[in-house]
């Protein structure tokens, strides 16, 4: 059951994403220095998200460098980052709440299910890794070694899109802001 769950999560995480996204710019009520706070704790999101995905070579390797030296799903800790800054800059509480109850839900199983996964492609060095590095919440030093940050990477993985997201939504903020 768990299994069909988080395959149901890993498939409907960015369908209900953009459904939250909605919601939020619908409730969104920014003021000009929660705004500003909040797009600056959401741009640190998108930052750790782009170091992510410059090391991402997905199903190809195991990636230990960078980010990933410190947690094991540093593209899911900048979206959490990401959206307690969009959070705070939307003043929106009810969809913070939502943001909070969609991410233990949703992607606390697809992180899961991902670790599964790694564990069978890359077998002993996947365990050796997860016994070092945690899952979520970062450990203060990094596990050493790892492969560097490419360019190229970060095109595949299309994180430019979160970037444009972020752009946007932020835009849409200032706005809403200036015209009520």
């Amino acid at each position: 059951m768990a299994k069909d769950y988080s395959t149901w999560a890993s498939r409907w995480r960015v369908p209900l994403g953009f459904g939250l996204a909605g919601l939020y710019l619908l409730l969104a009520q920014p003021r000009p220095k929660l705004l500003i706070f909040g797009a600056a704790v959401a741009f640190a999101g998108l930052l750790l998200r782009a170091w992510a995905a410059g090391h991402l070579a997905k199903n190809q390797r195991l990636s230990t460098g960078g980010p990933y030296a410190y947690t094991r799903n540093p593209l899911y800790l900048g979206s959490a980052v990401m959206g307690v800054g969009g959070a705070l800059a939307g003043r929106s509480w009810l969809a913070g709440g939502a943001f909070a109850v969609l991410f233990a839900l949703v992607y606390w199983p697809v992180m899961q299910r991902e670790a599964r996964f790694l564990r069978a492609e890359f077998a002993e060095a996947y365990e050796s890794y997860a016994g070092r590095v945690p899952m979520f919440f970062p450990r203060l030093s990094p596990r050493p070694g790892g492969e560097p940050f490419e360019w190229r990477l970060y095109l595949r993985n299309r994180e430019y899109e979160a970037a444009a997201g972020y752009a946007g939504i932020m835009l849409f903020l200032a706005l809403k802001m200036w015209l009520s």
